[in-house]
């Protein structure tokens, strides 16, 4: 999700690569799950996210529906996020025991809290949120290991190319206003990049990439 924000009230005034340390370890949270509750339309999946829910769970993204996943508008285009279920408001995987149970696979936000992404100059660095885990005392990091992901390098790319996709359509709807596009616009990205499932017996990004283009055409 795109936010307006004042680095120097909510962080350590930093910015940071995946080849750098810093103070994000909690030690395994010791049973805490703070984050993973109340956050309500925030955690906003892409398409990497729902192919590894997919694959890991071995379920339909119409089933994720079902249970784990909504639709809500961000930034004037539908896109899917964790569903928050119950009176505490919690994560649906999280466990009776307070645990992620889809830990291993977890989404791009879940595995980069408390860091976020600041987006510039058609790239992003990371940053550190001191304000948003209750843990202490934290430990270095690094953001790569973090992370967990294999080919970081492939992924950022993944992460800057689908964002800055997005911020130019929601630009060119914005600038149309035509509800009608905007709308045929947001079912044809659902169906493309959610919808239809991926092999996950092949790489993600190259089919990833295969319907962006394909997307590209058509919009």
């Amino acid at each position: 999700m795109i936010r307006e924000l004042d680095l120097s009230e909510i962080s350590d005034g930093k910015r940071y690569g995946h080849k750098d340390m810093v103070k994000a370890g909690c030690n395994d949270c010791k049973g805490c799950s703070k984050c993973c509750q109340g956050m309500g339309h925030s955690i906003v999946l892409d398409p990497y996210d729902v192919y590894l829910l997919c694959k890991n769970l071995k379920q339909s993204f119409e089933k994720l529906l079902s249970y784990a996943v909504e639709l809500q508008v961000a930034e004037g285009i539908i896109l899917p996020n964790l569903k928050m279920t119950g009176t505490e408001e919690a994560c649906s995987f999280l466990n009776e025991q307070g645990r992620c149970s889809i830990h291993g696979f977890r989404p791009g936000f879940c595995r980069m809290f408390p860091l976020g992404r600041i987006y510039e100059d058609n790239d992003f660095q990371y940053f550190l949120q001191t304000k948003e885990c209750p843990q202490e005392p934290k430990t270095k990091v690094k953001i790569q290991k973090w992370l967990g992901i294999g080919d970081i390098r492939k992924y950022e790319t993944f992460v800057k190319d689908w964002h800055y996709f997005l911020k130019q359509m929601q630009e060119r709807l914005e600038g149309a206003q035509d509800e009608a596009l905007s709308k045929q616009f947001s079912v044809q990205l659902l169906q493309l990049f959610y919808l239809i499932s991926y092999e996950t017996e092949q790489d993600f990004y190259t089919q990833f990439y295969f319907r962006l283009e394909e997307m590209k055409k058509r919009f």
